[in-house]
């Protein structure tokens, strides 16, 4: 009997000791710092953030915050992937195809030109093996990546002049930053990389003779439709999608209550970006439409798109020629815009032709 009650008073201070620690876990709160690439007050890749970090922190009862450094705040709009990487910052919010240049297959996970519209990168991501493969690229990297908020299909930029064949676009000068611009320059643009407050002076003062920027929304606020009559259609951007960067040792200390708050914060933040700039983008070309007639929306011509398409596939040779893992990628994306395109063709494409032959 002794041996008995001993036995339960041992029982009842390991229980004691083992609730109080469990109680001190559950109330420990945790604040995160995001550095983002955006300046403060970005609309719509800024307000993705600052939803996530509110639902993020409503869903936890105040256990998670995250304090959100604006470019202005951290000054490197470009140096995120470093400071995440190296524990500066715990959290970041960019674009994967600005690593390019320090890890190239970083590339493949915000667009690719010709590539898959928003609705097929999202099932790619989470039901085609993206996910896996995009957090093999940023585990030696000692970091997480997660979808980060769309942008949906982006336009094909601002031009002065009509684009009418190879020959127009033979030394033209145009930003077009990333992968598009090395595919543009294969069929004779001089690309360049302008920061978006020298964009507007720039093409103005003709020291370019063109300009990409993002959609309508976006781009009405820089006033583009007032010196440049030509808006052509999209083709190198089709699905923008953004980024969360979680540092991995960050991760891990979190628990996993805390872990799947973030998680679903940071899913529901990106599609509902996807679901803002649609209806951005929607108001702002309702008001380029009305207010500026002499706005023209144009489609490149057969050729050109054909020498792109030649020229987005010697590209892609080149980045993944000797990358084992790129070609991975490459296989995995293409193969599942085949099998999803084949459904899209017979739902959301004859649905929309179906509405456009009735409107003629």
């Amino acid at each position: 009997m002794k041996n008995f009650l001993k036995a339960a008073a041992t029982a009842a201070v390991v229980f004691s000791v083992l609730f109080t620690s469990f109680a001190h876990a559950a109330d420990k709160s945790y604040t995160l710092r995001l550095a983002e690439t955006w300046g403060p007050n970005f609309p719509i890749f800024g307000d993705a953030t600052k939803n996530m970090a509110e639902m993020a922190e409503k869903m936890s009862n105040g256990r998670l915050k995250i304090r959100i450094d604006s470019a202005n705040r951290h000054k490197a709009p470009f140096g995120v992937f470093d400071m995440v990487k190296a524990g500066q910052y715990d959290m970041g919010h960019s674009a994967s195809y600005y690593w390019k240049g320090k890890v190239p297959n970083t590339l493949y996970f915000t667009s690719m030109p010709f590539g898959m519209n928003a609705q097929e990168q999202w099932a790619w991501f989470y039901h085609g093996g993206g996910m896996e493969l995009m957090q093999e690229v940023y585990e030696p990297h000692n970091m997480l990546s997660f979808p980060g908020g769309n942008t949906g299909n982006q336009m094909g930029g601002w031009f002065r002049k009509e684009i009418k064949t190879l020959e127009d676009l033979d030394g033209l000068k145009m930003r077009i930053p990333g992968f598009a611009g090395e595919v543009f320059a294969e069929v004779g643009v001089n690309p360049t990389n302008i920061p978006p407050g020298e964009l507007y002076t720039a093409l103005e003062r003709n020291t370019i003779d063109a300009v990409e920027w993002v959609g309508p929304a976006l781009d009405l606020r820089l006033g583009f439709q007032q010196i440049a009559d030509y808006y052509y259609t999209g083709w190198h951007e089709p699905a923008t999608e953004l980024q969360f960067l979680i540092n991995k040792d960050v991760w891990e200390d979190l628990p996993a209550d805390l872990q799947e708050v973030l998680r679903v914060s940071m899913r529901t933040a990106s599609y509902d970006m996807l679901t803002q700039s649609v209806h951005a983008n929607a108001q702002a070309w309702a008001s380029i439409r009305d207010e500026y007639p002499n706005v023209k929306v144009k489609t490149f011509p057969d050729d050109i798109f054909k020498a792109m398409v030649a020229a987005n596939e010697k590209v892609l040779e080149a980045y993944s020629r000797d990358n084992e893992q790129g070609q991975r990628i490459i296989k995995s994306q293409q193969a599942y815009l085949d099998k999803t395109r084949a459904y899209i063709d017979i739902s959301e494409r004859a649905y929309l032709n179906t509405m456009a032959e009735l409107e003629e």
